[in-house]
């Protein structure tokens, strides 16, 4: 189960699913980029007014953007705190310092 942000004009729901943005339950992107960073603005902007931000090819007002990035953020948060992470973090460290000793 996902964070919903919107339901496109054809039907299919926007939604953050772990650490990804999701269109109708396929990842469309894991990361946020406001539209005035984005090479093709003139086009969004053109298509989407009131876009912001992108997600892949999602345009995203600002209020569902917010909504998106503090999903993505709740779930990094979990996910860097989970057990096997921080395994994962001390095994790599301790590789890095093995390499380095020799």
């Amino acid at each position: 189960m996902g964070t919903y942000i919107k339901t496109t004009e054809d039907g299919r729901k926007v939604e953050v699913i772990g650490m990804a943005i999701c269109l109708d339950g396929r990842k469309e992107a894991d990361r946020l980029i406001p539209v005035h960073e984005h090479p093709n603005r003139a086009a969004i902007l053109k298509a989407v007014p009131n876009a912001t931000h992108v997600a892949g090819r999602l345009p995203l007002t600002a209020e569902q953007a917010a909504i998106a990035q503090a999903a993505l953020n709740e779930a990094k948060a979990a996910y860097e705190s989970s057990p096997l992470v921080i395994s994962e973090r001390i095994r790599k460290a301790q590789r890095y310092a093995i390499a380095n000793r020799d």
